[in-house]
């Protein structure tokens, strides 16, 4: 391939300005016509929308040679992609990518009944060819994402705990990258749902709400481990973060149904998710959102993937830290109640469908993390005791936990916060690697509903 290199036009890829399409069908006419996106796919190949089944289709599956002009946003320059077709992809993490940026787009042009992709058509990009012209100069280069990454890298590299590495994770994006509205989701494996461990920006921090897999940006990047980024506002139902209810269809009627409010923005301009993968587990999501239009660029969308790196490595390192010191752990010593001041008892109602917890009449916590508190409270009434590891939570029967893969520190941390915001007397403390304190500032009555 000969001229520019694909990843030095990037601005041209983004979706501001459409691209015009030359093919030709198998006896040589020409066709000329606009189309929604071509998509930087990667340093060798792009991949354009396929909406309709028009002319355009028709030559390139007689005829795969094509040329795509595009327009630089910043100096007005056009380029010649000269372009053959490969193949067609109409699911995964391309398709996917293409199908959030184009709903962005049809939104902010009021298309939304226009653009509906049916297809991603992968192109090898044969030539990159920069048109003569008089370009405007070029923008100047956006410095220190770079030195952000970095930063933001070191930070994390002095933490010692997940709560520690999420803080830092958060904190960086604000301070070095200029990002305020920010959150960082978990995989539950079994129920195949992501839920909110930290945030930065919001009024309530939605600690413990929850997003299917393929449910809005968050959870189609989840799902398709790609990151989904989107530069205009969308009325698309698909990428909207309206929350459900986070109880299953299945729960009986006389159960109260509960829901965690989602901290995101009413009306996000911009969003761009990435997923948190080490190896080849999806560990959650690191998601990020702005009132603004276009605020969010492939050079930002580079810099959280190597940030969103770096801490799926930081947490399967803490996690694996933390199993091996559970393994050696000296036995527990025997523990005296604890003196509590006198109050009115605290009613902890469990309802074992889903595990879920209220603290009086407050919803608390559901699921695994719902399991675990209920075990505590059931084992300190039972045996007095308030010293637990998390080594005898993940042999515990009862509980039904996850593999050993599966981050514990991140449930006893959601739990952790989430008793914190209630405040209703009932808290966790931590008192070591692998080890925590069940810590009650007034009697409590278990209730089993």
């Amino acid at each position: 391939m000969t001229g520019p290199a694909l990843h030095d036009i990037r601005a041209c890829f983004e979706g501001a300005i459409p691209a015009v399409v030359a093919t030709c069908s198998a006896d040589g006419v020409p066709n000329v016509a606009y189309i929604s996106q071509v998509f930087y796919a990667d340093e060798r190949h792009v991949a354009l929308s396929f909406q309709f089944f028009n002319k355009t289709r028709q030559n390139i599956l007689a005829n795969p040679h094509a040329t795509a002009l595009l327009l630089h946003p910043g100096t007005v320059r056009f380029y010649r992609l000269h372009i053959r077709y490969l193949r067609t992809e109409t699911a995964g993490p391309l398709f996917e990518g293409m199908k959030a940026q184009l709903a962005g787009i049809a939104s902010h042009t009021g298309m939304q009944d226009v653009f509906r992709l049916l297809g991603s058509d992968v192109y090898e990009v044969e030539q990159v060819e920069a048109l003569e012209s008089n370009p405007l100069p070029e923008p100047p280069q956006r410095a220190g994402l770079l030195g952000a990454v970095r930063r933001a890298s070191e930070r994390l590299a002095r933490c010692a705990s997940l709560d520690e590495a999420l803080g830092a994770v958060l904190s960086s994006l604000g301070d070095f990258l200029g990002i305020r509205h920010a959150m960082v989701l978990m995989l539950d494996a079994a129920s195949q749902r992501l839920y909110t461990v930290a945030s930065s920006g919001y009024a309530t921090s939605g600690v413990g709400s929850e997003i299917g897999l393929g449910q809005g940006v968050i959870g189609v990047a989840a799902r398709e481990r790609t990151p989904v980024r989107i530069g205009h506002v969308t009325n698309a139902a698909l990428y909207s973060q309206a929350m459900r209810s986070s109880f299953d269809a299945n729960i009986p009627d006389f159960e109260p149904v509960t829901e965690i409010p989602y901290p995101g923005l009413p009306q996000p301009h911009s969003q761009l998710a990435v997923p948190i993968v080490h190896g080849n587990r999806l560990l959650g999501v690191l998601f990020v959102e702005s009132e603004n239009d276009l605020q969010f660029s492939y050079e930002d969308e580079d810099a959280l993937v190597a940030i969103a790196g770096h801490l799926g490595a930081a947490m399967e390192l803490m996690q694996a830290a933390t199993d091996a010191g559970d393994s050696v752990l000296p036995p527990l010593a025997e523990e005296a109640p604890a003196p509590r001041p006198a109050a009115a008892p605290l009613q902890v109602r469990h309802f074992g469908a889903n595990d879920s917890i209220f603290l009086g009449d407050s919803y608390l916590i559901k699921g695994v993390a719902g399991a675990i508190l209920w075990k505590l409270l059931r084992d300190h009434q039972q045996q007095g005791r308030t010293e637990f590891t998390n080594r005898e939570l993940r042999l515990d029967p009862r509980l039904k936990l996850p593999d050993v893969v599966d981050n514990l520190e991140a449930r006893l941390l959601l739990l952790q916060r989430r008793l914190a915001e209630q405040g209703g007397g009932v808290r966790i403390e931590k008192t070591g690697r692998g080890r925590f304190r069940l810590v009650l500032e007034r009697e409590v009555m278990l209730v089993e509903a």
